[in-house]
């Protein structure tokens, strides 16, 4: 990972390998490293894999729910991140979502072939949580979740929130996020979580009636 030299300043964002477009042979893949004052951050994500994760933040119910989005978006995903957790856990989590973002930007690429929507209904006994997502190339977040704790293990729940706020600002999507049923913190977070995973996995598959085609009508996104 890169040396830091300037505070707040993202020293390097930047994929090692060039993404694939859907319907052709690459692989979608991308890795991108985010040094500031606060944190250090690699992230390394597969859109094509098989679910597999390697996560370390600090965090451990954050590590947790990054592992929802590897197993059941089925990405392979890599996360190491250094932060200042003697603070509490904001920037580790509002920057490892940029950073995420900015992965699957990249690994997108120019979104040819996509489905570009997502949707998913994920329950976890008592609590069902609802994710619906667009590759818009506009952010925007709308979220609607009535955590009953303000704190699940060490992991802030209000954190929830700015996770899903960097990544949009980052990987340029639209999504709306509601817990529709849950009295437990934990399994409200989870059923976000992995609706969230499904609802992306849906939206970056190839759609084989679109192979080469930008799914706009604008001929863009």
């Amino acid at each position: 990972m890169n040396t830091l030299t300037a505070p707040d300043q993202v020293l390097a964002a930047a994929a090692v390998a060039a993404p694939g477009s859907p319907g052709t042979s690459g692989v979608r893949t991308a890795s991108v490293a985010r040094n500031t004052a606060e944190t250090k951050i690699a992230v390394s994500v597969n859109l094509d894999g098989s679910g597999q994760a390697k996560l370390s933040t600090g965090i451990g119910f954050f590590d947790h729910m990054l592992e929802q989005i590897a197993r059941h978006g089925l990405i392979d995903l890599e996360i190491d991140c250094q932060g200042d957790l003697h603070i509490d856990g904001h920037h580790t989590v509002e920057d490892v979502g940029i950073t995420l973002g900015q992965a699957v930007a990249k690994a997108i690429g120019d979104k040819k072939g996509i489905r570009r929507y997502g949707h998913a209904y994920v329950p976890l006994d008592e609590a069902l949580s609802r994710v619906v997502i667009d590759f818009s190339g506009r952010p925007g977040l709308v979220m609607d979740v009535p955590f009953t704790s303000g704190m699940i293990g060490t992991f802030d729940s209000q954190l929830t929130y700015e996770f899903f706020q960097g990544f949009v600002n980052h990987a340029f999507v639209t999504l709306h996020i509601d817990n529709l049923k849950g009295v437990n913190a934990h399994h409200q977070c989870e059923t976000v979580f992995k609706a969230f995973a499904r609802a992306l996995r849906a939206a970056v598959e190839v759609d084989p009636r679109s192979i080469g085609v930008i799914p706009s009508t604008k001929g863009s996104l």
